[in-house]
C-alpha cells in the first residue's frame, strides 16, 4: 500500500514512510520536474521512481536489521558457516 501511496503522492508517501527529509527533497524534485516536465515528459516520472525507491530502500534496511537483531539475540542458524 506504501508503494502506491508513493507512487500517487511521492511526498506523503514518504512522510507516512518515516522519512521527512526526503520528502522534502522530493517536494523540490516535483517542482523542478513539473517546471520542466512541459518540455520533457519523461522527467514527470522522476519524483515517483524516487519516492518508490526510497521506500524500498527504507524497507529494506529495516529487514536486515530485524535479521542482524535476531541472529544477535538466538545466534546464526544450524549449519550456518562461521
Amino acid at each position: 500500500m506504501i508503494y502506491i501511496l508513493a507512487a500517487l503522492l511521492p511526498p506523503i508517501g514518504l512522510l507516512l514512510n518515516g522519512q521527512p527529509f526526503s520528502a522534502i527533497f522530493n517536494l523540490i524534485l516535483c517542482v523542478v520536474c513539473a517546471i520542466f516536465g512541459l518540455v520533457f515528459h519523461i522527467l514527470l516520472l522522476v519524483p515517483s521512481a524516487h519516492a518508490v525507491i526510497a521506500v524500498h530502500m527504507k524497507r529494506e534496511d529495516r529487514r536486515h536489521r530485524e535479521v542482524v537483531d535476531a541472529i544477535r539475540q538466538h545466534g546464526p542458524p544450524p549449519g550456518y558457516p562461521r
